[in-house]
């Protein structure tokens, strides 16, 4: 990631992808049909960098952060190569993931 020396363009530069997870989390409370995800926002976002590194949460439970690096590990490591800019790939492999079976990641390169 690059290096920014002016304070103004570092914060706005930050701000913008707070912005992107917190729209995230808006979208998801926008949309969902559970009252769970809707009223007691039991979900994260984040945005994380071209090496997969979060550098961003939303306005969720950071509870759920740790365990989206090694999940993102996972599907790097099995579609790196293969990975476009238009793909999605959901996942909710508690073996792989490192949470339980109803939770679902789903990640966009």
């Amino acid at each position: 990631m690059p290096t920014i020396d002016d304070p103004i363009d570092f914060e706005l530069f930050k701000n913008s992808i707070f912005s992107i997870a917190d729209e995230m989390a808006l979208t998801i409370c926008r949309t969902t049909y559970s009252g769970v995800l809707r009223d007691n926002m039991d979900f994260s976002t984040a945005f994380a960098d071209k090496n997969g590194k979060l550098v961003a949460q939303g306005l969720t439970l950071p509870a759920h952060l740790g365990s989206i690096p090694t999940a993102l590990d996972v599907i790097v490591e099995r579609f790196g190569s293969a990975m476009q800019p238009e793909d999605m790939y959901i996942m909710n492999d508690p073996f792989d993931g490192g949470m339980h079976l109803p939770d679902i990641f789903i990640f966009k390169p």
